[in-house]
């Protein structure tokens, strides 16, 4: 079975003024990451807005990233809808295209399911597929939970392979580690908590800001794997003021504009996402100029 690792970037989607995709761009951000050292790419996430893309344009992203990743890193796909039949249709989708290593597969939204509907939503999705799956819990942005009872139940499944943590709470992630079996991968998904995470036996972390500052974020997990606490620590605080920065307007406005600040045009967002004053630029520069000063000392 599938076993994911490492600093995985949840990518942005690259779309024009008229929500077209921008396959080209796509192509430039995959390259952009993996230049970075990242260990994997995951589309059709939040960060790249699969609650705005309609059936055709997800099916593109993911045709064009399973062509042009081709094997250099492993692949992830969102599968997460609010339903579980869209869920299945996405689900099955992702599988027919080809490439893929795993899906992600988000709680509902806009609807709050309970814990055994939980379990039944992602039992279905599962079985609809041979893909590995990731279970993602988000509770700040969908306000449901998966509970560490209901995690545990469905990690007995064969194909439900881990879970992506965003709630941002280190006692619920330990929770997940703790009552599931060794081979169930948990990874941290608030990125000012993957020095922690991995310290807790996470095996890495889907991070959205490895869209702009892969070196950075991969060097985390890099330098823990090899040991070396205290530059993964040193890191990690150094991500910190990026993180802060992606709050600073309507999410992902900051992804997109701080990949044009590193040189790659990934488009603009979604309506009505949109607003970035030209202060919140020059501070999200000097954010930026930072990372690759430190990195580039000590390198």
């Amino acid at each position: 079975m599938f076993t994911p690792h490492g600093v995985i970037p949840a990518l942005v989607t690259p779309l024009d003024s008229a929500g077209e995709i921008i396959e080209e761009a796509l192509r430039n951000v995959i390259d952009f990451v993996i230049d970075g050292g990242v260990h994997g790419i995951f589309v059709l996430g939040s960060s790249g807005e699969i609650y705005g893309l309609d059936a055709a344009q997800k099916r593109r992203v993911v045709e064009v990233a399973a062509e042009h990743v081709n094997g250099r890193v492993a692949l992830y796909a969102g599968a997460s809808e609010i339903t579980t039949r869209d869920g299945i249709k996405t689900a099955r989708m992702v599988q027919s295209i080809g490439g893929v290593d795993a899906l992600s597969v988000l709680t509902p939204y806009f609807m709050t399911p309970s814990q055994s509907e939980l379990i039944e939503h992602f039992t279905a999705i599962a079985a609809s597929t041979d893909l590995p799956i990731l279970l993602y819990g988000n509770e700040g942005r969908t306000h449901v939970k998966i509970s560490v009872a209901t995690n545990r139940a469905l990690s007995a499944i064969d194909n439900i392979i881990g879970i992506k943590d965003s709630s941002g709470d280190m006692s619920l992630m330990n929770d997940y580690i703790g009552t599931t079996p060794d081979d169930f991968c948990v990874l941290a998904g608030r990125d000012t908590l993957i020095y922690s995470a991995l310290c807790s036996g996470a095996v890495g972390a889907i991070a959205s800001t490895a869209n702009i500052a892969p070196r950075l974020v991969s060097e985390i997990y890099n330098a823990f794997a090899s040991g070396d606490l205290e530059r993964s620590l040193r890191l990690q605080r150094a991500l910190a003021p990026l993180r802060t920065a992606l709050e600073g307007a309507t999410f992902p406005v900051v992804l997109k504009e701080g990949l044009r600040l590193v040189g790659v045009d990934a488009g603009v967002c979604l309506l009505p996402a949109h607003e970035f004053s030209a202060v919140q630029r020059d501070q999200l520069a000097v954010i930026i100029s930072d990372i690759n000063t430190l990195l580039d000392s000590s390198a």
